[in-house]
């Protein structure tokens, strides 16, 4: 009985007559460290404690499957946001949905969390619910909602939740089980690192903490909400980070400093507990979860980002600073791997939230902590960074003489600037040599100078230099590989007139992207307050919003102007942005032009000779 028990009968053939967790997720069940739901329950597993998971519940019926858990609810809304895993960015219902047996969408409620604690209380009253994973972290004060397109209030308040646990939460987890197990009771355990919790407001006493304006306030206040924004985001350090308020009406919402990352032997056991690496087996006749199918035979080895992207909501949740596995663990689980039955030789990735992060960005924030306000590698990296590859060249290269492995890729994000300020560029060498499947998948996601400040990147020059390096050691070791890069339309501060400097900078390079995010407003992240309040939090300055479906279709088309449907839209973006010169058949034109457009202009040709040239840019003889 490798799999924990998703039924009552897979928990009675365990022996068992109760559990003393039950841990409910929005995903299906996957036995796989990829799958935040497995790191919990083999976590609490490994503390001695008697695991049910029910995955994807579809009636208040099914909260009674186990009976009355000993300790309490464990809930989380899975992987992703729900919100996110059920709507495009242009708020249009998806079709599919990776975590689903199947893949098909409709499994899960919109705003999960919330609606299973509410199910939760109806039938247990009185029993702990204690909520974590992506959409309880990054909701846990109040926030935006793109949906709703209004300020929500903290998670906390909407599920009636005891406890949330931001971040990774293992050791949170751990703590909040152990006291819960010792008979104390869950409203007492409100001194967990990585918690947030509410209470009455008359209950509150006041202590050192870092005060965000409360719920009524940045509901009305726009510039109020920023502010709000860059206190929860300053704050999210584990060495100087204090606690912090907000208050919503009669209550408080406190949320404790964060805690610290695991350590490398920490992180090691976590990513070494027995897990199945696969669905559960009564998915097959579903036909599996495909969210599986990328990460079965891939190797998670790095937490945090110190990278910090303004869209990206790693750095909220995971924190800012590196933990990393030790290469024994790594290489460990890379010979597991091999002796999987349906593994083919190929290692899918060696990887996480930023591939080429090993260790911290710098030795002062282990005791410091991270700079508040300002970011480690943008818009230029910090002197006090000194990237290093060693470790993880190590451990690749000795990962690719493992009997069984053909081949050892990276997919998952290369931090482009950091890998090219480090002076020894042998891993590079080698990355392109071993480990890219034909294509790398990079992120400069614009070339706009205003527009890759606000997102927190660095500038599109870093970028070029990166793309002739690695198209020069591509051509030194005879393949024909390709860089695939990630473009994102309509961020904050972007205007027609910089999405068309982006369609020019992909026509001269050559570059035609089969796929651009629109850029989604995730909860939690900086970027998603500057959409809600056009402002930047961190200066208070305006900000410009691309907001209408127009303005953002049109931003869409540019960067895939080589589209023949996105001809007529890219020609009204171009026109309206006063730049009908690029419109036409010349080497510099993104689109010709329209077949009825009879205009014509004289230019003066050699000699002196009258010419014609409509607009489109073609030339003919005049009379």
């Amino acid at each position: 009985m490798p799999f924990l028990p998703i039924t009552k009968q897979e928990m009675n053939d365990r022996g068992w007559d109760v559990p003393d967790v039950v841990a409910v997720t929005g995903d299906a069940y996957v036995d796989h460290p990829s799958f935040g739901i497995a790191i919990i329950t083999r976590v609490l597993e490994a503390e001695g404690l008697r695991v049910c998971v029910l995955p994807q519940p579809q009636s208040p019926k099914d909260f009674l499957r186990f009976g009355r858990p000993r300790l309490g609810f464990f809930v989380t809304g899975g992987n992703i946001d729900s919100m996110v895993a059920h709507y495009t960015a242009a708020k249009r219902k998806r079709s599919d949905d990776a975590y689903t047996p199947g893949g098909k969408a409709g499994a899960r409620p919109d705003r999960a969390t919330i609606v299973y604690c509410r199910q939760i209380r109806e039938s247990f009253p009185d029993l702990p619910i204690i909520i974590g994973g992506l959409e309880a972290s990054l909701r846990r004060f109040a926030h935006y909602d793109y949906w709703d397109d209004a300020v929500r209030p903290s998670i906390l308040i909407d599920s009636g939740a005891d406890i949330l646990v931001y971040g990774m939460g293992e050791k949170q987890t751990v703590e909040i089980a152990r006291r819960l197990s010792k008979g104390e009771r869950v409203s007492d355990i409100n001194d967990v690192r990585g918690t947030a919790y509410a209470l009455p407001v008359r209950e509150y006493v006041p202590r050192p903490c870092a005060e965000c304006p409360g719920l009524s306030l940045v509901q009305q206040d726009k510039k109020q909400y920023a502010i709000s924004c860059r206190i929860q985001q300053d704050e999210q350090d584990a060495v100087r980070g204090k606690t912090v308020i907000q208050r919503h009406g009669d209550k408080m919402v406190v949320q404790n400093p964060p805690m610290p990352p695991l350590t490398r032997d920490e992180i090691d056991r976590i990513y070494e507990l027995p897990y199945e690496r696969d669905y559960h087996p009564s998915y097959i006749p579903l036909g599996g979860v495909p969210g599986i199918e990328e990460v079965k035979f891939s190797i998670t080895h790095n937490r945090g980002c110190f990278g910090a992207c303004n869209f990206c909501s790693i750095a909220y949740h995971q924190g800012r600073q590196i933990t990393s596995r030790s290469e024994q663990s790594v290489l460990r689980e890379a010979e597991n791997i091999s002796k999987m039955p349906d593994f083919k030789g190929y290692i899918h990735d060696v990887g996480g939230p930023t591939a080429n992060f090993r260790q911290p960005s710098c030795k002062a924030q282990l005791t410091k902590g991270l700079c508040k306000g300002k970011k480690c590698l943008a818009p230029k990296i910090c002197p006090s960074v000194k990237p290093n590859h060693s470790e993880y060249l190590q451990i690749l290269r000795r990962m690719r003489m493992l009997p069984g492995i053909k081949k050892v890729f990276i997919r998952s994000g290369i931090r482009f600037d950091y890998l090219m300020s480090d002076p020894d560029d042998t891993f590079f060498k080698e990355l392109v040599e071993y480990h890219v499947s034909g294509q790398l998948k990079v992120a400069p996601e614009h070339c706009s100078t205003p527009v890759l400040d606000l997102m927190g990147k660095p500038s599109i020059e870093t970028y070029k230099n990166f793309q002739k390096r690695f198209y020069e050691l591509t051509k030194s070791v005879g393949k024909k590989q390709y860089l695939v890069p990630y473009l994102m339309s309509s961020h904050p501060g972007s205007t027609i007139r910089d999405a068309i400097e982006l369609a020019v900078f992909l026509k001269k390079e050559g570059l035609r992207p089969e796929q651009v995010q629109d850029f989604y407003p995730t909860p939690g992240t900086i970027s998603t307050c500057m959409f809600y309040t056009g402002l930047d939090p961190y200066t208070l300055k305006s900000v410009y919003v691309p907001r209408t479906p127009e303005e953002k279709a049109k931003q869409r088309a540019l960067l895939q102007y080589f589209k023949p449907q996105n001809r007529e839209t890219v020609i009204a973006a171009l026109k309206s942005a006063g730049r009908s010169d690029l419109i036409g058949n010349g080497p510099n034109c993104l689109v010709s032009a329209p077949r009825n457009d009879k205009r014509t202009e004289k230019v003066r040709v050699k000699k002196g000779s009258k010419v014609k040239r409509n607009m489109g840019g073609s030339y003919k003889k005049g009379k």
